[in-house]
C-alpha cells in the first residue's frame, strides 16, 4: 500500500532524511518512533504528500505521488489519504458536522452527501449527540474524534497519523487506540503513526525507529 524508496529531505544544509526506504502492507497499522529530530514528521509529511522530497519516489496504493500534477496531486489526498495530527487543527468557527463536511464538499461539492456522510461518521464515533457543537464545548477526546470523523469521510485507503493520543488524557488515548484498530477492521484502511506511546508502539502490527534521517 505504501512504498518509499531512497528518501532524502533537506533544509539548508541539514541533511533530514537519509536515503529512507519503506514498505507498508494494505491494512496494517505500523507505528514509527525515535527521538525529537529524528526525522519522523519531515517523512510522513513527504509520504502524506505535504511535502517534496529532494530525492527518491512514494508510491501509494500503485500510484507514484511524486509523478502527479499539482491538481492531481490535491484530488489524490482528498480523496486517497486521511491525516490525523496532535492537535485537531478543527476550524472554530464550524460545528463538527461542518468540520467533518469539508473535505467531502471539497470531492463533490455535494453538500446533502456530504451531511448525510458526515453524521453517518460522527455516529460511528458516538458524537451524535455533538453535531452542532463547536470545537470550543468539545471535550478534548471529542475534538480528537471529529477529527478522525473528517478523516474518514472520504474513505481513504491511508490514514497518516503524528502523534494522534499526544495531547490526551490516559483514558481518551486508549479509547483513541481501540478506535485506530476499529477503524482498520471496518474501513480496511492502513494506518501509519509517528509516535512516542510505548503503549501504542505495543499494539501495533510491528513498530520502526528512526534515529538521524534513517530507520535503525
Amino acid at each position: 500500500m505504501i512504498e518509499a524508496k531512497n528518501i532524502h529531505k533537506s533544509f539548508g544544509s541539514l541533511h533530514v532524511l537519509k536515503g529512507v526506504n519503506l514498505n507498508i502492507k494494505e491494512n496494517e497499522i505500523v507505528t514509527i518512533t525515535g527521538a525529537s529530530g529524528a526525522g519522523k514528521t519531515t517523512l510522513l509529511q513527504i509520504l502524506g504528500t505535504l511535502d517534496n522530497a529532494d530525492e527518491g519516489s512514494v508510491t501509494i496504493n500503485g500510484i507514484q505521488t511524486n509523478s502527479l500534477s499539482t491538481n492531481k496531486l490535491s484530488e489524490f489526498r482528498n480523496t486517497m489519504i486521511g491525516f490525523v495530527f496532535q492537535f485537531h487543527h478543527l476550524l472554530p468557527e464550524f460545528t463538527a458536522l461542518e468540520n467533518t463536511m469539508l473535505p467531502y464538499l471539497i470531492k463533490t461539492g455535494n453538500f446533502k452527501e456530504a451531511k448525510s456522510k458526515a453524521i453517518e461518521i460522527l455516529s460511528y464515533l458516538n458524537l451524535s449527540d455533538r453535531l452542532e457543537h463547536k470545537p470550543n464545548a468539545l471535550s478534548g477526546g471529542e475534538k480528537q474524534r471529529v477529527a478522525v470523523a473528517r478523516a474518514l469521510i472520504n474513505r481513504p485507503k491511508v490514514i497518516f497519523a503524528d502523534e494522534p493520543s499526544g495531547s490526551l488524557d490516559s483514558k481518551n488515548k486508549q479509547e483513541l487506540h481501540r478506535l485506530l484498530f476499529n477503524i482498520r477492521a471496518d474501513f480496511s484502511t492502513t494506518i501509519l503513526i509517528v509516535t512516542h506511546d510505548k503503549e501504542l508502539t505495543q499494539i501495533a502490527d510491528y513498530s520502526l525507529e528512526m534515529a538521524d534521517g534513517q530507520f535503525i
